[in-house]
């Protein structure tokens, strides 16, 4: 159900402020080790694709857009909005790259797709300063369109942004209205419902009693809390509702931060097969779509096909004529009914096995109705976080856990690296993560988990 996997240290967490400290500082400098010690390979890694890039750019026409466009691809750090800006650029457009200040050292702005990188406000800081840098850019740069690939904290702050972005340039999101309910699972369960669509039961939490008072007894299934604002850490905690007593139940409920100003929905444990999908949607149209399968610690991605789950997106998109791109997860019983699960209105990690499909652009931006929606090509193999993956080798137990995992290595791509444009790989690796890594070991401050692929430390209250 989420749309990435962290790789994270499993160490006993002192409860003296001095040992945390301590923790961390032991922590950051053996991650820091590690890099340091890949360095040297990567760098030859990159410097013989650069060198091979030279060569073949000298038999290789530059690709010219019919209709050419400035385009303007916001979050910067994350592996997705890198797979865009390539996208674009192959097919002939400009694209300019931006992020957060915090983020000013994004390694993706290094990417040859990428023809300026602009950085700007947190928009939850300041939403005006956010909207006016915004405007500011698309003005001096020409921007035609706007794609954010947002993080769950900026897709509705984008959304506040379009009426004064639309003056000036197309703006590929939402309607502010659409994207609050789209990111609200309690109000997305019940549009879908509404719509005659399959979602689980359903219910919105405020007050830890609420759930203490309920009558599991009455229900035929199990159910999990799940915060309604976007919650990096206990998001992946699925803990089965009601626990083996009364006690357990209330102290569990009792220790998540479940008020009216942070509500949580307690959604009905369908068991099944898990699914996460992307849509890039226009008018309603069903454009560009693809469906993976899916787990609580997502690193993954290789296309499935699903009718049941495209036909249920569909209805939706098309019901709500939306326009933008939208993600969702789903959970499919044994019965094959499918069941949403959640929704999230912006790119989804996914979208990386579209990296050698040459109609991406296409999807996004031609006016005129596709014959059908354009899926990853057969040809395109299952994408993947080399990191991440080294990582799991770890915990390996067995021959066969191996085999699969250097299966998975062999027969896969990774998602940053790529022959054409290799040096986002280094400069994500050995410049920004560690740049990262450094600012956290000069304020001895904590981290849970390194995401390779949204390009942060994953941090209690972190962004």
């Amino acid at each position: 159900m989420s749309q990435s996997i962290s790789l994270s240290v499993p160490v006993s967490t002192p409860s003296t402020g001095a040992g945390v400290k301590i923790l961390a500082l032991i922590k950051t400098l053996g991650t820091l080790t590690l890099l340091l010690l890949a360095l040297p390979l990567n760098a030859l890694m990159v410097v013989i694709a650069l060198l091979w890039g030279l060569v073949r750019r000298l038999f290789t026409k530059t690709v010219v857009a019919a209709h050419p466009r400035t385009i303007l691809v916001s979050g910067a750090k994350m592996t997705k909005a890198l797979q865009l800006a390539r996208s674009f650029h192959k097919a002939g457009h400009r694209v300019i790259l931006i992020e957060s200040h915090k983020y000013w050292l994004s390694g993706h702005r290094f990417s040859q797709a990428v023809s300026r990188f602009y950085t700007v406000p947190a928009p939850q800081k300041d939403p005006e300063a956010y909207i006016q840098a915004l405007v500011e850019i698309v003005k001096q740069e020409k921007v035609d369109v706007y794609v954010p690939v947002c993080s769950p904290v900026a897709s509705y702050y984008d959304s506040l942004a379009k009426p004064e972005l639309a003056k000036y340039c197309e703006v590929f999101h939402f309607d502010a209205d659409i994207t609050k309910m789209l990111d609200d699972k309690f109000a997305f369960t019940d549009k879908a419902r509404s719509l005659g669509l399959s979602v689980p039961k359903s219910f919105k939490i405020t007050d830890p009693q609420q759930v203490i008072n309920f009558d599991f007894s009455q229900e035929t299934r199990k159910y999990i809390l799940k915060s309604i604002p976007y919650d990096s850490v206990r998001r992946l905690n699925l803990t089965k509702l009601p626990c083996d007593t009364p006690e357990e139940t209330a102290a569990f409920v009792n220790s998540l931060p479940i008020s009216p100003e942070t509500p949580w929905i307690m959604q009905e444990f369908i068991p099944g097969k898990e699914f996460c999908t992307h849509s890039t949607v226009r008018d309603g149209e069903l454009r560009l779509h693809c469906c993976c399968n899916s787990s609580a610690f997502q690193i993954n991605y290789e296309n499935v096909e699903n009718p049941q789950i495209r036909a249920w997106i569909q209805h939706f998109v098309k019901s709500l004529r939306l326009t933008g791109q939208v993600s969702f997860d789903f959970i499919q019983a044994e019965d094959g009914t499918v069941y949403a699960i959640e929704c999230n209105p912006r790119t989804h990690s996914a979208i990386t096995m579209f990296y050698n499909h040459p109609g991406v652009a296409e999807a996004y931006f031609e006016q005129t109705p596709l014959p059908a929606p354009l899926e990853p090509l057969a040809s395109s193999k299952p994408t993947y976080w080399i990191y991440h993956e080294i990582w799991r080798l770890t915990g390996i137990r067995s021959w066969k856990q191996l085999q699969t995992a250097i299966k998975t290595i062999i027969q896969g791509t990774d998602a940053i690296y790529n022959l054409d444009d290799p040096l986002p790989f280094l400069t994500l690796h050995h410049w920004q993560i560690p740049l990262l890594l450094l600012q956290n070991l000069q304020q001895l401050k904590g981290w849970v988990k390194i995401d390779f692929n949204i390009g942060k430390l994953v941090e209690l209250d972190g962004d």
